[in-house]
C-alpha cells in the first residue's frame, strides 16, 4: 500500500470542511480536477471508499469520517514542526500567524506592531481578524499558530495566557436619566434598550455576564457587527451600549457628544488574553509575545 501525501490529505480535509469539490479547491488555490484527481489518488492508494458524490452533495463515508480526523492531527503536527523548525528555536525570528477578535485588534495591534518592527524586523507575523469561534477552529485545525481573545472561551486541547482586565463603560447621549446616575450599577439597565454586537461575538456575552443580565431583561434594538456601528446608534439617541475601556481609550466615542462613564462596582470587565494548541512546541515563544503585548500595553 502506496503512503498518502500530505497535499492528498489536506485535500480530503478541505472537502470535508466544504462539501463541495468546487469551494473546497478554491480554498486550496487548485484546480477541481487537479483537487478530485488527489482525493481519488488517495482512496486508491488506501484502497477504500472516503467520499461519496452526487449531482448536489459531497458526503463523507463513515471511514472518511475516520480517516479526516486522523488527518487533521496530522496536518496539525505537521505545521508545528514547520513553525519550529522556522526560527531554529530563537524566538521572533521566523513567522507566526495570529488570530484576533475585531473588539481587540484596532485597539491593541497598532502598539504590538510598531513594537514588534522596532524590536524584531526580521520576524514575520501575518493577522487574521475573525469571530472567536472561527479562529479557534482555524487554530485546532493548524491555520493559525496563537490567538489573541477574549477569555475565557469553549476550547479543547488549548492553553491560555491571561494578559489584561479590560473594563466595560457605559456610554449614553448626555440627555439620557443614566448618564447622570449615580453610583451607577449594572441593575440599572434592567428595561434599557441596549445595543449589542450581534451574535457570534463573545463581547456581547460577555457584556451581559458581566453586568448579569438575561436576554429577557433588556431591549436590543439594533445588533451591529462592530463597535464602531453601535457607537453612532447611541450617538444618535436608538439606546445606550457597553464599550470595552481600550476602546474608548483608542478614542472610538471622541468624535460624539456620548458621555461614558464607569460602573460603581467590581468584575464588570472582560479578560483578554493568548490561546494556543496544548502540543505546541512553541509555547515559550508565544509566552513571550505575550510579554511583548503587554509591555506594549504599557509603553
Amino acid at each position: 500500500m502506496r503512503q498518502p501525501t500530505l497535499k492528498q490529505l489536506r485535500y480530503l480535509c478541505a472537502v470535508a470542511e466544504h462539501q463541495h469539490f468546487g469551494q473546497a479547491a478554491a480554498a486550496c488555490h487548485v484546480s477541481q480536477s487537479t483537487l478530485s484527481a488527489g482525493v481519488l489518488e488517495l482512496e486508491e492508494s488506501l484502497g477504500a471508499s472516503l467520499v461519496e458524490r452526487n449531482n448536489r452533495k459531497v458526503f463523507l463515508t463513515s471511514l472518511g469520517s475516520e480517516v479526516v480526523s486522523r488527518a487533521r492531527d496530522l496536518l496539525v503536527d505537521v505545521e508545528d514542526m514547520v513553525s519550529l523548525c522556522t526560527g531554529a528555536g530563537v524566538p521572533f525570528q521566523g513567522r507566526m500567524r495570529l488570530g484576533v477578535i475585531p473588539t481587540v485588534a484596532p485597539y491593541l495591534l497598532p502598539s504590538l506592531l510598531g513594537r514588534i518592527r522596532s524590536q524584531h524586523p526580521s520576524f514575520k507575523l501575518f493577522i487574521r481578524e475573525d469571530l472567536s469561534q472561527l479562529l479557534v477552529d482555524a487554530l485546532l485545525s493548524g491555520e493559525l499558530d496563537v490567538l489573541l481573545l477574549a477569555l475565557p472561551f469553549p476550547a479543547e486541547q488549548v492553553e491560555t495566557m491571561p494578559l489584561l482586565e479590560d473594563e466595560f463603560l457605559l456610554a449614553c447621549p448626555k440627555e439620557h436619566p443614566l448618564a447622570s446616575r449615580a453610583p451607577l450599577r449594572s441593575t440599572d439597565l434592567k428595561g434599557e434598550s441596549l445595543l449589542l454586537l450581534e451574535e457570534g461575538h463573545c463581547l456581547r456575552d460577555h457584556a451581559l455576564e458581566a453586568c448579569k443580565l438575561r436576554d429577557s431583561q433588556i431591549t436590543v434594538p439594533y445588533q451591529a457587527t462592530s463597535l464602531a456601528t453601535i457607537v453612532q446608534m447611541a450617538a444618535n439617541g436608538i439606546g445606550v451600549t457597553l464599550l470595552p475601556r481600550m476602546a474608548v481609550e483608542a478614542g472610538i466615542a471622541g468624535n460624539t457628544a456620548l458621555v461614558v462613564k464607569p460602573f460603581d462596582q467590581p468584575n464588570m470587565t472582560r479578560q483578554v488574553g493568548l490561546m494556543w494548541r496544548k502540543k505546541t512546541p512553541r509555547r515559550v515563544e508565544f509566552r513571550q509575545l505575550g510579554e511583548l503585548i503587554s509591555a506594549s500595553l504599557d509603553g
